[in-house]
């Protein structure tokens, strides 16, 4: 099962985006949505599960949860927007992988034996930072994620 993981969009869903997600079994908004058009412009690509960011103060996104657990597969994963609101340990919660935005910066690590994924953003540019989303196999280990730079991997085709 390959995850379509993206943050950050703060109501920009680029073309490049929606390129980089065909294929995706199952997307993921790490928060900062921006508007409810990103939700249907994704949903039209495959089945979304999104949770609510700081940005997302509109009446529309009082109806995104502040976390999400998603079962795929034999993999728990658990979303939140901003890894300093992580009021839980993952490995003792029984956690695989959390999957976070807020900074717009991407990384992925491993800590206690838990994979943290950060798409970076997808959204307007923000300083000097890249436009990322991320690709990611829950079936293939060791877990490891595709960073795609929309910059350079899908603007010029």
């Amino acid at each position: 099962m390959e995850l379509g993981v993206i943050s950050d969009t703060h109501g920009l869903l680029r073309p490049e985006a929606e390129r980089a997600l065909v294929g995706v079994d199952l997307i993921l908004h790490a928060g900062d949505v921006g508007a409810p058009e990103i939700l249907a412009g994704l949903r039209a690509i495959a089945p979304v599960f999104a949770i609510r960011g700081n940005v997302d103060t509109a009446a529309w996104a009082s109806e995104l949860p502040p976390t999400v657990v998603i079962e795929c597969g034999k993999e728990i994963l658990y979303m939140v927007h901003n890894l300093r609101d992580l009021d839980l340990k993952p490995e003792a919660a029984g956690f695989h992988v959390v999957i976070s935005g807020h900074t717009h910066q991407p990384q992925q690590t491993m800590q206690n034996g838990v994979f943290y994924l950060n798409p970076g953003s997808a959204g307007p540019r923000r300083f000097n930072l890249p436009i990322t989303l991320a690709r990611l196999r829950v079936d293939k280990k060791p877990l490891r994620a595709e960073i795609l730079n929309l910059d350079a991997a899908f603007s010029h085709s």
